[in-house]
């Protein structure tokens, strides 16, 4: 049996990040004022901007980008592979990017696929996004819909 220890490895951070373990951190880079909260695992190639809250029990995969000034709450998942094949992918090159703009807010145990979401959005929490947000407002459900402006 291997057992392996939770790590903060190749960690980019700017000043005032606050990072509470145990926490799997590697290649990623965080913004000004960061708060990545316990149980987090964010992978490689992963930017978060300044100011941005990261809860307790969130996996953000490789390939995103978190505005700043955003709130991701308790337990959110980050999708990154479609599994197109039927099964995960062989290759990282066929993963696919998320991009979050700021003052998001996703709450608490939604999954996040691998889509574009502008500023100033609300994501109810549970809620499962599979598709572009273009217009500012709140978001619910599965899959999420528009169900007020802001």
């Amino acid at each position: 049996m291997q057992v392996m220890q939770s790590k903060i490895i190749n960690v980019k951070s700017a000043k005032g990040v606050k990072v509470i373990e145990p926490c799997n951190l590697y290649g990623c880079e965080l913004g000004e004022d960061v708060f990545v909260g316990p149980f987090v695992e964010i992978q490689s190639d992963v930017k978060i901007g300044a100011r941005s809250r990261i809860q307790s029990h969130s996996f953000i995969c490789s390939l995103v980008e978190i505005g700043e000034d955003c709130f991701i709450g308790h337990g959110v998942m980050f999708i990154n592979d479609l599994f197109s094949e039927g099964v995960p992918s062989k290759s990282p090159s066929q993963w696919k990017s998320t991009k979050i703009g700021n003052h998001v807010s996703i709450g608490s145990n939604a999954t996040i696929l691998p889509v574009s979401i502008c500023d100033g959005v609300v994501i109810g929490a549970g809620s499962v996004v599979c598709k572009d947000i273009t217009q500012k407002g709140v978001y619910a459900g599965n899959p999420a819909r528009k169900i007020r402006d802001l």
